[in-house]
């Protein structure tokens, strides 16, 4: 075994926001007990976009692997849970599905409960497919479960995410960074150094100061202060497929309820979101402006907000895509630096995390091997053509034609890739299976469900299953649901209860 190559000594970290300290936050846990040094630049007068404050389920799992106290950190970023997304007017106006996280059913007998489903709604079974989904049929009722007394319940295979402030999500990360070492230092980045080689040896701040590392995350957002700016690494665009290019966002006091899911509404040239905290509601319209302006596109969100707003509306410009290569020398970019997918399923902070995840698997010695980071960018672009895939799903199966934008979408070119899926699940409601996908086959389900993507026709091995049989077994899980669902406290009363936080 070669041990001649030097280990890594500093980390330099270009950007904070959520990105840059859950990077911080990872390398520092990871590398605690060693000689490691990790310093992270950041600017105050450098704003950050901070529209990601809907999550995924994976996010319980980071701050679990971080040793993070839960209650602890709903509290001090207001969060609230969020059981799935409430797609509205998508396929068409007036009509509504329901994406949720884990599972529909379980399988009965080793048979899938898809198909079981299929087989059933074949022989004139009315029954939503969503009313075997525990977070559906809570987030229905408005309910949030007790995960300490779910097991043994139907609910055990519920999970959830959380609505969150992005603003104070770095801050607490921060925190939690800087008390393991991690240096901040305040300052503008002015200047990048680089070696002979090409990479990247210092940087220079607008003090005066120089800042050195062997190795540098780039978290500078859209911008790309050193993967693109210094090391040119090119940017791939999705704009063929995910036209969407700018959201207006603005914040308002909460009125009534906080459901515990995201609202997604389809609008004339794109979507709004709806994300209820504890303390405020996050609002936002996504939209193409080859469609409409941006006077319109707030017009339109004021017009569609609950609650008075107590920001002033905010346009952000953004590009679909993925950088040709996110670990480029002795750079890796992180978070808006390394591509951007529309807010549709909240996988922002997932990316962030996954490919750190990524990094500390390859994680270099000075010499940065080729191997490991044309490995690193292969995964992280399967990554995301997945989720790009995934999102395209939402749009070209539409059937609107009441607007330019949605005629497009109905219209509109297909990747390969998802092309290869839907004909697959058309022919007898299959899925193909990746490695390390984020979306399982609930999510698939649920779009395909919810958008009337139906497949011809369900395996005909579920022929061997004695129907009357069937049905009460469905029924019965069905029922179930229904029956712990309503034993449940509402979303409100859990968060008054168990994680309150403090008045803002």
């Amino acid at each position: 075994m070669k041990t001649t190559q030097e280990p890594i000594e500093k980390i330099v970290i270009v950007g904070g926001g959520t990105a840059g300290w859950i990077a911080a936050a990872t390398i520092s846990n990871i590398f605690k007990n060693t000689d490691l040094t990790i310093e992270l630049v950041e600017s105050d007068d450098i704003g950050i976009i901070g529209v990601g404050e809907a999550t995924i389920p994976p996010l319980i799992s980071i701050l679990n692997s971080l040793g993070i106290d839960l209650i602890d950190f709903i509290k001090e970023t207001q969060a609230s849970f969020k059981l799935g997304i409430q797609f509205e007017d998508w396929h068409t106006i007036g009509e509504k599905y329901f994406h949720p996280f884990g599972t529909v059913g379980k399988s009965i007998d080793g048979y899938d409960f898809f198909q079981c489903w299929l087989k059933s709604k074949a022989e004139g079974d009315k029954t939503p497919l969503m009313a075997h989904s525990p977070e559906s049929v809570l987030a229905e009722k408005g309910k949030f479960f007790l995960p300490f007394a779910a097991k043994n319940t139907p609910l055990e295979r519920a999970f959830y995410a959380l609505h969150l402030d992005s603003g104070l999500a770095g801050k607490y990360l921060r925190n939690y960074a800087e008390k393991l070492g991690v240096i901040r230092t305040e300052g503008k980045v002015e200047q990048v150094i680089q070696t002979k080689n090409g990479e990247i040896e210092s940087v220079f701040l607008a003090s005066g100061q120089s800042i050195s590392g062997d190795f540098f995350i780039d978290c500078s957002g859209f911008r790309g202060l050193l993967i693109e700016q210094t090391l040119q690494s090119g940017y791939e665009s999705w704009d063929k497929y995910l036209p969407c290019n700018r959201a207006v966002t603005v914040q308002t006091n909460n009125v009534g309820d906080t459901n515990p899911y995201t609202v997604s509404a389809a609008k004339e040239a794109g979507w709004m979101w709806r994300i209820p905290l504890q303390h405020r509601t996050g609002n936002g319209y996504v939209f193409c402006d080859k469609y409409i302006t941006d006077e319109q596109a707030i017009n339109t969100l004021l017009a569609n907000i609950k609650g008075e707003p107590i920001t002033s509306p905010r346009v952000i410009p953004f590009t679909t895509g993925l950088r040709n290569k996110p670990w480029n020398k002795n750079c890796l970019s992180l978070g808006l630096a390394q591509g951007f997918i529309e807010p549709l399923e909240s996988t922002a902070i997932h990316l962030v995390s996954k490919t750190i995840a990524y990094f500390i698997r390859m994680f270099p010695t000075k010499q940065c091997d080729e191997v490991l980071i044309n490995e690193y960018n292969r995964r992280v672009r399967v990554d995301y053509e997945e989720i790009r895939d995934f999102l395209v799903l939402h749009y070209c199966t539409t059937q609107r034609e009441d607007s330019e934008f949605w005629r497009w979408c109905k219209n509109m070119e297909i990747p390969a890739t998802l092309q290869k899926k839907l004909d697959f699940f058309k022919a007898s409601g299959g899925l193909i299976p990746g490695a390390e996908e984020l979306f399982q086959p609930t999510s698939w389900y649920a779009v395909f469900n919810g958008m009337k993507v139906e497949p011809d026709h369900y395996n005909p091995t579920m022929d061997t299953w004695d129907y009357q049989k069937l049905k009460a077994i469905l029924d019965k899980g069905k029922q179930g649901l229904i029956d712990i669902a309503d034993k449940q406290p509402s979303h409100d009363e859990f968060l008054k209860q168990y994680c309150a936080a403090p008045k803002m």
